[in-house]
Formats: structure tokens, C-alpha cells, sequence
């Protein structure tokens, strides 16, 4: 980490003076051997004190509230159960489930047996559900009730699993187990080596340009150290809420920053832009990731006095970021991170006069960052390049793509992030564009060439391209650009058909939000689509397009 402390030590901005202390302050504590002894510490030095609640879960879910000490026994005794039933050291666990208790308790019992968790995202279809566990070479699924349609439509289909390799949270089928037989039974661990730091905790997918996701290989001290970041950062917070879906990376590092600051991690069924703020009064929350949808909410005159101490922003627009301080008292800041790296770039929280201006912010604790041009060579402050980062506990690699960590990793440690940068004199970055052909929707990675190979999959399509098109709440929404075979008419194709199509191959947030029907697409003199100049042709990309959403509210009216 000596080129990133170097830019800020030996200076007399006290902004970057506070940063260089806080990053010393982070990166001297040792770590504990692994996530496990980390929940046991927390659970000794806690005890009864109450480590999570989860708010509005249907009756009957199990382990609603739990404090530390009832965390680390369940996690036992469902990691005894699971050895039992034959999960061992090294093995791949699929866990497909919403935002409940047996999420988190599954993860960290698998933690304990040096077992890997695969998070599945349960609006996947069958089609991605096969995927995930054929390339993460998954033994065992756990999975909820309401997610078994496309499980039992990959079982008709070919023996993905074993039914006795499956726990289902709810009633179970037959041949499969029941989830909440896990907790039952004697709590004493398997013999073996316990997991160390280095060790694989998750298999994380996530989207890349290559079509299908990409499993993130992530150890325990990329959790650890992600966790101590964030809670450095968070200082006095004692309330996290997680309204994020358990199996995006987001609610698995507020639980361990919960539990690092003696906290207590308020977790949501989903998000929810309408009940945010309902949220954040009733449970006392002190921070959070906030939206940039609710601040359309109509402004309350009690909203000063919620207990919001730091929330973190992402692509808050500058004029909102001064207002969303002003409206909740609260310091808010921006930062950069990528489940390859957790956390890479951060925004001190004394550095005010950066409120409104765009920065993501200088390296966090434990990361360099670097701005190279197309041939790897480092470039000065203002000049425009692609950000690498590097330092310990970013990803190991890339499960079984050789090709993507040869394209992603360089020598020296560094990871090229694929995000377009640019520094200024003081050292804060700026994200300009991205490098990846990839388009982020309300938070979701959407490989393009993954939504263009289901749109390609239709008989009387010749071409596909797909674009984002700019939203002010989501960032960006997913526009397909359809050329169709020659002599075929729209009216063979209907907009109703396409959509259709995606929407029973791809999870609801991949499925094309507006569609174009065009004669050609624009080409590179290599005949490849020139997906810039689709982007150029026309200020608003939504023009002679359909929108699905309006489309189907005129056929319900």
C-alpha cells in the first residue's frame, strides 16, 4: 500500500493527514484466523445482546431475533447437521433463498465447515440456475419453498443434484430435506483443520462481458477486511440496515460490520424505494445505503430527526448530495467498490467540500489504485484511464476462467476493474465511464451479450444489440435493438413475443425494458456492432422504441 500512503502522508491537507491516519489505524489490528472465530469472539464479547432483527417476515419464519451468542450456537449446529448430511471441507452449496434468517445462518455454518457458498439469486430461471451449479460444481442446494419451480424444472430435465442433497425451507418434496431439520441435533463440529483466511468462503457471481456471470473467488479475509473497512468508516453507528437481498454481497459485509461494531443488523424482506423511510424511523436506523430513488419522496418535517448518523451513495447526482445531507442531518459519501475487490475507493468523512462534486474518493485501508492507459502505463492527475487496484484480500481469481483472470489479473497483484477513472492533484478519483460492456440497473450488473444471446435464440431474428438507455432512478434500464431476418415483418415478432421470450430465460431485471425494431445496426470497418454510435444517434434513446411496462399498463386498461 506505499504508492497510495505516499500521496497522502507528508502533506498538510488535513483531509488527506486524516485519511492516512485512519488507513493506519484499520490495517494495524491483526485478524482473527476466520470468519468462525470471528462470530465466536463476537459472540463472547456480546453474548445476549441482540445481533439482528429481521422486519416483516411472513409468520412462522425461524429465527426472526437472534443475539450473537444464539447466532454462533445455530451455526453450529446446522454446520454438524449439513457435515452430516455430507457437506465437506472444500465442497460448493448452492443457497437459493430471499432475505430470511436461514440465509445468513447457512452461509456462516458453511464458513465453519471450510465449505463454499454459492448465493443464487431466486428470480434466476432454470436455464441460469443450471449454469450457476454446473460451473460451480455444486453438491448441495439449499432452497426456499418458492424457488423450486425452476429446481424441479432442472431435475425433469437432467439429475443436476441428488433430491437428498437438497434442504428446502418450507415443505419439502419428496426425496428432499427440510431446512429447519438442521437445527436440530448435537451442535459438536467435524474433526478437521479449521479454515484459515486464505480459504474460499464464496463462490459470488456476478456479471461480466462474456455473457454468463463469473464466480468471484472470495476467502475469509476478503470479508473480514471488507467488514473492518466499512465499520472503521461507519464510526459511532450502531443500527445497520440491510435492504438489499441477502445474495448480493451488500447484506453479507452489514452483518459482519454489524457484529464488528457491537451493533445490530435490521434486515428488510426486499427493497422497497415506498417503505425506506418507514424503515429507517421505526427501527432507528444509523446507517444504511440509501437510494437516490426516495429522495423523490415528498420531504416530511421530522425527517431531520431520524437517526441517521453516515449512509453511503452511489451515482448520487452532485445537486442531491448536499440536500440529502441538509434533509437528514447525516453525513453521506460516496465510495467505489466491486465484489472483485470490496471495498476500493472511499470519501473521508471530513472532507465536506467534496459534497456534490462526483468523487468516489481516494484508496481504502489495505488498497493501492492506479490509473493505466490501454498499455499499462500509469497516468497522471487528470488524465482518463482505466482504474486497477490491487492489495490483500481482493478476489483469488475467477472460478474455472482461466481466460478472465489472464484478461483481468496483471503482474504485482494488480486487478483491472474495467471502470474508466480519472485522479486529481489531491489524489480523489472520478468515475468517467465504463471499460466493460455492461449495464448497471438499480444496483444489478446485466451482461449485455448475455440478454443478446436470448434475444438471438428467437428464429426470426437476425441481429441484437443491447444498449442501456440513461434512468434517473435506476441508473440505467436494459433497450434491445432488433434487426430482423430478411423478407420477416414486425407483426411476425410482436413486442409482446419478444418480451415474453426474455422473460422466461432471464431473471426480471435482465428482461429488455425497451425494444427497437431496426433495418441495420451500425458497424465497425470489422463488421462488429458499433455500439457507441447506437448510443450517439439520438439524445433520447427511448425514441422509437416500446416500452414494455407502457405497453402492458395499455393492454390491462
Amino acid at each position: 500500500m506505499e504508492e497510495a500512503r505516499s500521496r497522502t502522508e507528508g502533506t498538510d491537507d488535513p483531509v488527506l493527514r486524516a485519511h492516512a491516519a485512519f488507513r493506519t489505524r484499520i490495517e494495524a489490528e491483526p485478524f482473527l484466523a476466520s470468519i468462525p472465530a470471528f462470530v465466536d469472539a463476537a459472540a463472547e464479547q456480546h453474548g445476549e445482546r441482540t445481533l439482528w432483527r429481521f422486519i416483516e417476515a411472513p409468520e412462522g419464519t425461524l429465527l426472526t431475533e437472534l443475539s450473537y451468542a444464539q447466532l454462533a450456537e445455530a451455526t453450529r449446529r446446522v454446520a454438524a447437521a449439513l457435515a452430516r448430511a455430507g457437506v465437506k471441507r472444500g465442497e460448493r452449496v448452492g443457497v437459493m433463498l430471499p432475505n430470511v434468517p436461514a440465509f445468513p445462518v447457512t452461509w456462516l455454518a458453511l464458513a465453519r465447515l471450510g465449505a463454499i457458498m454459492i448465493p443464487i439469486n431466486t428470480g434466476y430461471t432454470e436455464r441460469e440456475l443450471d449454469y450457476v451449479l454446473g460451473d460451480g460444481g455444486a453438491t448441495h442446494l439449499v432452497v426456499d419453498e418458492a424457488c423450486l419451480p425452476p429446481v424441479l424444472e432442472l431435475l425433469a430435465r437432467r439429475p443436476a443434484l441428488e433430491r437428498g442433497c437438497i434442504h428446502v425451507l418450507g415443505r419439502p418434496p419428496q426425496g428432499m430435506r427440510a431446512w429447519r431439520d438442521l437445527l436440530e441435533g448435537d451442535a459438536a463440529g467435524p474433526d478437521g483443520t479449521p479454515p484459515g483466511l486464505e480459504d474460499l468462503v464464496n463462490l459470488q457471481y456476478t456479471s461480466g462481458t462474456t455473457g454468463f456471470p463469473k464466480g468471484c473467488m472470495l476467502t475469509h479475509r476478503y470479508w473480514l477486511t471488507l467488514s473492518r473497512v466499512a465499520a472503521g468508516r461507519a464510526g459511532d453507528v450502531r443500527v445497520v440496515l440491510a435492504a438489499q437481498p441477502f445474495y448480493y454481497m451488500d447484506p453479507q459485509w452489514h452483518l459482519l460490520m454489524a457484529m464488528r461494531l457491537g451493533g445490530r443488523l435490521v434486515v428488510a424482506p426486499k427493497p422497497s424505494a415506498t417503505r425506506f423511510l418507514d424503515w429507517i424511523r421505526r427501527e432507528g436506523v444509523e446507517y444504511c445505503i440509501f437510494p437516490q430513488i426516495v429522495l423523490k419522496q415528498p420531504e416530511c418535517a421530522d425527517d431531520a430527526a431520524t437517526a441517521l448518523k453516515r449512509v453511503s451513495v452511489y451515482g448520487l447526482r452532485g445537486e442531491m448530495h448536499a440536500a440529502l445531507e441538509r434533509r437528514f442531518g447525516c453525513i453521506a459519501r460516496e465510495s467505489f467498490g466491486m465484489t472483485e475487490i470490496g471495498s476500493g475507493l472511499m470519501t473521508p468523512a471530513e472532507a465536506t467540500e467534496m459534497v456534490g462534486s462526483g468523487t468516489c474518493g481516494l484508496p481504502s485501508p489495505f488498497r493501492e489504485a492506479s490509473i493505466r492507459d490501454l498499455d499499462g502505463r500509469e497516468l497522471g492527475p487528470g488524465e482518463t484511464g482505466e482504474l486497477w487496484i490491487r492489495g490483500p484480500g481482493i478476489l483469488q481469481g475467477y472460478w474455472n476462467k482461466p481466460d478472465a483472470n489472464q484478461e483481468s489479473f496483471r503482474e504485482g497483484g494488480w486487478f483491472r476493474t474495467g471502470d474508466l477513472f480519472r485522479r486529481d492533484e489531491r489524489g480523489f478519483h472520478y468515475i468517467v465511464g465504463r471499460v466493460k460492456d455492461m449495464i448497471r440497473r438499480s444496483g444489478e450488473n446485466i451482461a449485455a451479450r448475455e440478454v443478446e444471446a436470448v434475444l438471438l435464440g428467437l428464429e426470426l431474428v437476425e441481429e441484437a444489440a443491447v444498449i442501456g438507455v440513461p434512468d434517473p432512478d435506476r441508473g440505467q434500464e436494459v433497450k434491445a435493438c432488433l434487426v430482423l431476418k430478411p423478407g420477416v415483418a414486425e407483426a411476425e415478432l410482436p413486442p409482446e413475443a419478444v418480451f415474453a421470450h426474455c422473460a422466461a430465460r432471464l431473471a426480471r431485471f435482465k428482461v429488455p425494458r425497451f425494444l427497437e425494431y431496426r433495418t441495420a445496426l451500425p458497424k465497425t470497418p470489422s463488421q462488429k456492432v458499433a455500439k457507441h454510435l447506437l448510443v450517439a444517434e439520438r439524445a433520447d434513446l427511448r425514441e422509437g422504441a416500446v416500452d414494455r411496462l407502457a405497453l402492458f399498463a395499455r393492454q390491462e386498461s
